[in-house]
């Protein structure tokens, strides 16, 4: 009678496990079988099974007394063991999450310059991914790299064809858009790229939009022209960093408007004239920011620049009266035989350059601009960019005619390395004290002193058209903007357009394929075959 109850007991107790394993498969997840009472059933179950083995005791020690029983027991504690020790690295994986890409392009990694800035983040940023729902994979794989890297990124994913009330609040005009939202203000973007995720990053970031100037009147590079020798490339780098690039005539409008983040003054072929040098220093002083890019000097009939090479010279860069030649040989890595492209792959210690590793900048035509020892008007300058030993600086420039230049020293050329890069900082000289509630000047102890920065890089045509395709040249030239601009959180490698590694084929070389595959391999095995074959007979 009693095996009989326990019998009846055990049956009750499988048959509870198996309708709390369906409650939980196949009932929606807010129905109440798929909550409080799912788990009853499942404890309820387990507490009758125990319940009959404990009253078939007998017949279980019986069964263990076997050989067989014994092993069987072993191959189910093994397995046991082994779904417990795969069960425990699941959960450690979840818990400790680390990543590695195997990829020769490293197309499954953030650009340094992402993960500096989303390691920055001081207050969290949400996400939120308005597409298709059969579309939602390919953006979510990308924005998991992002929280990957910053415990401050989440993510949302709305249907905007199931939700589409919340897709008009946010004025979602296509999908997909993907909306960043950041200290109540928002910014949208219609990819998942990491160049356009983290481009919307950085302007919903930073908050504001900054301008900066390109000088125009002296035959500078210009910004609006797509050929060779334009800036139209770099152009479109500084509006992704969050900039506004606009031009300035300082002959015409007599001083730099306040707005002015930076100034670029980029490969003038002749001087400034004295007003613009009187409104260029003001600004300066006011605590204003300066690039200076002035090519060298290489025809003997053409200007000098002694008024914009004085400036320099006062925040303690010279600009030397000399071109630049390589003759390291790496100029040959980026096509060209020419010793004339400097090219530089290690960088003195500065924030501009920091984390750039080896990675290459070409010079196409340069001139030196050093530090001046011992500095020039209390300000001591900085280089950041170095050639390497095997070039010099020539100052023979009626032998570059000749097409025959060697390195010179008792003429003066100087051996490297040679400083093409340099930059000088210091406090504000000229600064209105903040106005006070009631109208008087107040100056707070610790309001901070704003700073005036000056760069210099002794050419202009690394940054234009034909040479921004150099893998480093747009990096240093946006890294400079952001150094003048003291953002320096913004300063690192940028993220790469997806590299296209496809294998194109010819005609021929398919067809040679498909007979290789089609025909030599499977008769090399078929004739080894054969051969084995005859040989055993």
């Amino acid at each position: 009678m009693a095996n009989k109850i326990f019998g009846i007991v055990g049956w009750i107790g499988t048959a509870l496990v198996f309708a709390a394993v369906a409650a939980r498969l196949f009932t929606p997840p807010w129905g109440w079988w798929s909550d409080h009472y799912a788990t009853y059933l499942a404890w309820a179950g387990l507490a009758s099974v125990l319940i009959y083995m404990a009253g078939q005791w007998r017949d279980v020690a019986n069964f263990y007394k076997g050989r067989s029983a014994r092993y069987g027991t072993m191959s189910v504690i093994s397995v046991v063991v082994f779904l417990g020790i795969l069960i425990a690295a699941n959960y450690l994986a979840t818990r400790q999450s680390k990543r590695w890409d195997f990829t020769a392009n490293q197309v499954y990694s953030l650009s340094d310059q992402t993960i500096k800035i989303l390691s920055e983040l001081q207050e969290p940023v949400k996400f939120v991914v308005f597409e298709r729902a059969d579309r939602v994979s390919m953006h979510k794989s990308r924005l998991e790299n992002f929280a990957y890297h910053s415990s401050k990124v989440s993510t949302e994913f709305v249907d905007a064809d199931r939700d589409p009330l919340r897709a008009d609040a946010a004025k979602i005009e296509s999908l997909p858009t993907i909306l960043i939202e950041y200290q109540g203000r928002t910014e949208k973007v219609t990819s998942s790229e990491e160049l356009a995720l983290v481009n919307g990053l950085i302007k919903v970031t930073t908050g504001q939009v900054r301008k900066v100037y390109f000088t125009q009147g002296h035959g500078e590079k210009d910004t609006a022209v797509t050929e060779r020798a334009g800036y139209s490339t770099v152009a479109a780098a500084l509006t992704r960093e969050n900039f506004t690039v606009e031009t300035l005539v300082l002959i015409t409008q007599k001083t730099v408007p306040a707005d002015a983040a930076v100034v670029v003054i980029a490969g003038p072929s002749t001087d400034f004239f004295q007003p613009e040098m009187a409104a260029l220093n003001a600004y300066v002083a006011r605590g204003g920011k300066v690039l200076m890019l002035l090519d060298p000097v290489t025809k003997p009939d053409a200007p000098g620049q002694p008024l914009l090479t004085q400036f320099l010279a006062d925040w303690g860069i010279r600009a030397g009266n000399d071109l630049v030649i390589d003759a390291s040989g790496l100029g040959q890595v980026l096509g060209s035989n020419d010793a004339s492209l400097p090219v530089v792959v290690d960088y003195p210690a500065h924030a501009i350059t920091a984390g750039f590793g080896r990675v290459m900048t070409g010079y196409p035509m340069a001139r030196s601009m050093a530090p001046i020892e011992g500095g020039s008007n209390s300000h001591n300058a900085q280089p950041f960019i170095s050639t390497s030993a095997q070039s010099w600086a020539e100052v023979d420039l009626a032998s570059l005619s000749t097409g025959q230049v060697a390195l010179n020293a008792d003429q003066g050329d100087q051996q490297g390395p040679v400083m093409l890069g340099s930059v000088a900082s210091a406090p504000a000289t000229d600064v209105a004290p903040p106005a006070a509630a009631n109208g008087t000047p107040a100056a707070p102890d610790n309001a901070p002193t704003p700073e005036s920065r000056v760069a210099a890089i002794g050419d202009s045509d690394f940054a234009s058209n034909f040479a921004i395709g150099i893998p480093g040249n747009s990096d240093l030239f946006v890294n400079v903007i952001n150094w003048l601009g003291q953002r320096e959180d913004l300063i690192g490698i940028r993220a790469r357009e997806p590299e296209d590694r496809r294998l194109t084929l010819t005609a021929d070389q398919q067809q040679r394929i498909m007979l290789l595959c089609l025909l030599i391999i499977p008769g090399i095995v078929f004739a080894s075959g054969v051969y084995t074959w005859w040989r055993r007979r």
